[in-house]
């Protein structure tokens, strides 16, 4: 089955057009999701946290507290990178399993005149991970950093200072578009990026029936 891994700033709008792709049909797999599954209570992605950062990083239920761990891991670059060396090697085998499950055959029963599937991960740090050498095609949201500036500040009640060091924790637009095999430009409209999702997702679909042809 064909693989798209969706990627883009922060801000950018990756979870507006991966609403518009499920709406569409399209299996999605989120690694936001699968991060916050690796560090639920008996998780042993959870324990590493914990050992790491000690019990203030837990809430009274046993849950991961969010918010306590984004304000140390901003607030220090170091505590940032040990806790994505926990925490990135659970989410990609994680999201492997869940893609080669996905890709499986059938049972047989689906309708033959089904039209050809893809699937399509959302992987916020596609580039920093190196995820692009486990999907077919690296599909990236993309809008000037100024506009993400904006959004975010918007968004999150920030200043531009804290917005700012947001971006910088992240790889570059030029570094995502580097990697990109598709863009699609969501500096505009709601309609426009409608648009946009829904010319690539016929294209999509082209591509996976010529895939399915070999």
């Amino acid at each position: 089955m064909l693989c798209v891994g969706l990627t883009g700033g922060i801000a950018s709008g990756k979870s507006a057009a991966a609403a518009m792709f499920a709406a569409r049909g399209v299996m999605l797999i989120d690694t936001d999701v699968v991060a916050r599954e690796v560090v639920a209570p008996g998780e042993p992605g959870l324990t590493a946290v914990t050992a790491a950062f000690g019990a203030d990083v837990l809430q009274p239920d046993g849950q991961l507290d969010r918010a306590a761990m984004r304000a140390i891991v901003f607030a220090d670059a170091d505590a940032r990178h040990r806790l994505e060396a926990l925490l990135h090697p659970l989410i990609r085998e994680r999201t492997v399993q869940l893609m080669a499950a996905a890709a499986a055959p059938d049972d047989g029963n689906r309708d033959k005149r089904e039209q050809p599937r893809y699937m399509m991960v959302i992987v916020p740090l596609l580039i920093e991970t190196n995820f692009a050498a486990l999907v077919d095609r690296v599909l990236v949201i993309d809008c000037p950093v100024e506009t993400q500036l904006e959004r975010l500040m918007a968004r999150d009640n920030l200043t531009e200072p804290a917005a700012r060091r947001m971006l910088a924790q992240q790889a570059s637009r030029e570094e995502r578009l580097a990697q990109a095999d598709d863009v699609i430009d969501n500096s505009g409209s709601r309609s426009e990026l409608e648009h946009a999702v829904a010319l690539q997702h016929t294209r999509y679909r082209q591509l996976a029936a010529a895939a399915r042809q070999r």
